[in-house]
Formats: structure tokens, sequence, C-alpha cells
């Protein structure tokens, strides 16, 4: 069975309004929880999980794989790169900025059919965007087209690791946003040309891949392994354009 773009869309914009956004700064402590110390889960990335699963199950069908279900139970993730149609969530991605109060946090999801991401969208309720891609469709921000330019000279290169923040005439580096809602959208709109990420979880990364992809960017581990639901291992470079990657790529390995 299939489902419609805007079905979707509605879907997580139904679930963030009931469930995400009246917590929004009103969590209570008993709310908030830690799987390890300073990773932070809350009551509202559960149910959202929850709901938002169901809700696209209901009207498609296919495999469900939440942040905080993979968390629980790591072997669920086994199902993914081989489904005909599978859903990875990221319920609240940027919880840590989300319990601080920051309005850096948002809703993804990807679509997936035989290891291959064919939808992602990104919901970001403090800005009241909505991303979205599909595979060899390009990429839309509230329905409008996005496109970017070249890279910036020098590279504006930005990752929450101080340890990869080697120094380089060519490259400019920042500090990462937490929050991979917000990073990808900043490199398809060119506000940065690179993001370094220590980790390379599917929820974190499977929707916006797809969106720099669609700009004409690259995603891949430092060594150069494409990334995708098979190739989860690694620091990951996410680039709007390959000589962005190669150059950054070169000082992390």
């Amino acid at each position: 069975m299939s489902i419609d773009v805007d079905t979707v869309s509605d879907l997580i914009r139904d679930v963030s309004a009931r469930v995400i956004d009246p917590r929004f700064r009103a969590l209570h402590d008993h709310q908030i929880h830690q799987k390890k110390p300073g990773d932070f889960v809350t009551d509202a990335d559960r149910q959202a999980e929850r709901e938002l699963g169901a809700a696209v199950t209901k009207y498609a069908g296919g495999v469900v794989v939440g942040e905080e279900s993979a968390f629980a139970d790591p072997a669920i993730l086994d199902a993914v790169p081989d489904a005909d149609l599978a859903w990875v969530i990221d319920p609240i991605d940027g919880t840590k900025n989300f319990v601080h109060g920051s309005v850096d946090h948002g809703i993804m999801l990807a679509q997936l059919s035989r290891g291959e991401t064919v939808r992602g969208w990104i919901w970001q309720p403090q800005y009241g965007h909505m991303w979205f891609a599909e595979h060899g469709a390009g990429v839309t921000c509230d329905g409008d087209e996005v496109t970017r330019g070249d890279a910036h000279c020098p590279i504006r290169a930005a990752t929450t690791h101080e340890a990869y923040k080697i120094a380089s005439p060519g490259v400019e580096w920042r500090m990462a946003k937490w929050c991979c809602a917000v990073d990808y959208p900043l490199v398809c709109l060119g506000e940065t040309d690179v993001t370094v990420y220590q980790h390379s979880y599917l929820w974190d990364h499977l929707p916006g891949a797809l969106m720099v992809r669609e700009i004409g960017g690259v995603v891949r581990t430092v060594d150069g392994a494409e990334y995708g639901p098979r190739e989860t291992s690694g620091k990951l470079v996410v680039a709007a354009d390959e000589g962005a990657y190669e150059r950054v790529a070169r000082l992390l390995r």
C-alpha cells in the first residue's frame, strides 16, 4: 500500500503538535531520562515514536525501526536493509537540545526499499519548516525547491567534536548544532559546506543524507565508503560537493 507525501507530512506535524510541542520548555524531571550519561530520552520521544510508527504502518505497512526501540533491542535493525518497505524514525532529533529548551530539534523519518532511502522528511517544529526529499526528485522546504551554490572558500566545516577541528588554511571550523535535523538543512541551504559526525546511526542520518545527495553533495565515511543502512561505522563526512569532501576527509584520515 502506498502513502502520499502530504499524508506523511501531516502525520508528522500531528504527532509533533500533540506529543512534542506541548512539552517543549515544559518538561518535568520525571519525564526526562538518560540511556547513558549525557544521552537523554524523554517521555515525548517514546510516545512520539510509538504514535508515528503506528500511523505510517496503518496507512502503508512495512517494518518500523525507531531510535528508542533500537536502543532497547538493537537486533531489530537487521531487518531494515532487506525489507521491501521500512520506516526509520527519530522521534526527537536533538533531544539534549529539546531538554535544555533549544529550538534546534526536529522529527526525522526515512522511507526505505531494499536498503535504499527513497524518501525522507525533516520537521523543524520551532521553525515551522518541513523538509522533504525523494530519490531522483530533489529537495523541497515547505514545498519550495531547494538548490545551493558552490562551496565557500575557505570551506565552512562544522562538528561538535573538538578533536576533529584540525587546522587547515582551506577550512574554517565552526560548532555544529548538536542536531542532524538542523545540520543537514544548513548544508542544503549553503550555510555550511561540510559537517563531520562521530556516529552514523540510521535514524540520525538517512533522511538528511538523501537530501544532501539530492542537491549534489556526498555522504561518506572518511575512508570513502558511501553511507547507507549497510555502512554504519566510522566517522561520517557530509559535504556539499566532492571537493569539500576530499579536503576535509584528508584532514581526518
